[in-house]
């Protein structure tokens, strides 16, 4: 059975929502930047910190993640930044 929906990794990054991680003090400069983006194709791609592994075994029910999953978490004040950028479904 297809999924109905699956990441199209041919899409290019086109714009960042909210605040860079340097402007919003979640970064030390080096390898460790959360981030939000919009691409090309309208998909979302999330930049942060793979917990899969600490989360998998007490995810709430009904949510699951497939084998080629991963559940990221971001700083709060991230997503809360970009708000003004995410359209209203």
């Amino acid at each position: 059975m297809s999924r109905p929906w699956n990441a199209d990794t041919s899409a290019l990054f086109a714009r960042r929502l909210g605040k860079s991680p340097q402007e919003l003090g979640v970064t030390n400069g080096d390898n460790d930047c959360p981030d939000i983006w919009q691409l090309d194709n309208g998909d979302i791609a999330v930049i942060g910190r793979d917990v899969t592994a600490d989360y998998r075994s007490r995810l709430p029910e009904g949510v699951t993640l497939a084998a080629d999953e991963r559940l990221v978490v971001i700083p709060g004040t991230m997503l809360s930044a970009a708000k003004a950028d995410i359209p209203d479904a």
